[in-house]
């Protein structure tokens, strides 16, 4: 049984202005918006400005101006001098190809940035990451290395090691989009699925407005790093 979705999130206040220079082309970014929608798809076309977003909220990109509001909770306020480093943001992040570790078994993948490196996990840690594979069927792959993965066990992976770090925002930029057609439709609906299990508020870069109808409560269109409506 799916479980119920919060009527609202905490309130997702992003104001970001960056500038980035290439030999090509000088791209300025300006996107201010708020959403207290529990899962928020941010859309528009290849080289708008999204995924930019996304690495500037996830702590990824320097010299970003602006804030990052969750709730009361400011991950990035130029005017107050706060600019948390991406490990303290509490930000979950799916990227793209899904980035896990190739070096790294199922369980390692998980393991990852929840404890320090160099260091044993604790008891609490391991038992998130065992919950984490048994919520995502992953138990009989934790010694699985991600080159023996399907496209959907992959993205179940780099879902639960985002998850496992008790993110309080979840970044997923195109995660359907490195699949074949009839892959993609079958792991939308079982992404819908698991984001209706973990309920962790989140925001979702695509193009593709089928993902929007699935995955997306609300909806803010960018272009040429502003947006639009």
């Amino acid at each position: 049984m799916t479980a119920s979705l919060p009527s609202i999130a905490p309130a997702l206040d992003v104001d970001l202005r960056l500038t980035l220079q290439t030999a090509e082309r000088v791209f300025e970014l300006h996107s201010r918006f708020t959403s207290t929608a529990h899962r928020t798809a941010l859309m528009g076309a290849s080289g708008s400005g999204k995924s930019t977003v996304l690495m500037a909220i996830a702590g990824l990109t320097p010299s970003v101006r602006g804030h990052v509001r969750i709730g009361s909770h400011a991950l990035l306020d130029s005017a107050r001098g706060i600019d948390l480093p991406a490990r303290s943001r509490r930000v979950g992040m799916v990227f793209q190809d899904y980035a896990l570790f190739p070096h790294m078994t199922v369980a390692q993948n998980l393991m990852f940035g929840v404890h320090r490196l160099g260091t044993r996990p604790d008891d609490a840690q391991q038992e998130r990451v065992d919950a984490l594979m048994q919520q995502f069927d992953l138990v009989r792959l934790r010694d699985a290395m991600p080159r023996h993965l399907s496209g959907g066990q992959r993205q179940r992976v780099a879902l639960a090691r985002a998850l496992a770090t008790e993110p309080q925002l979840l970044l997923l930029d195109e995660p359907l989009s490195a699949l074949d057609a009839p892959l993609r439709v079958r792991l939308r609906r079982e992404l819908a699925e698991m984001l209706d299990r973990v309920q962790v508020p989140t925001l979702l870069v695509t193009h593709d407005p089928q993902d929007v109808e699935a995955l997306a409560q609300s909806v803010i269109h960018i272009d040429n790093g502003r947006v639009e409506r």
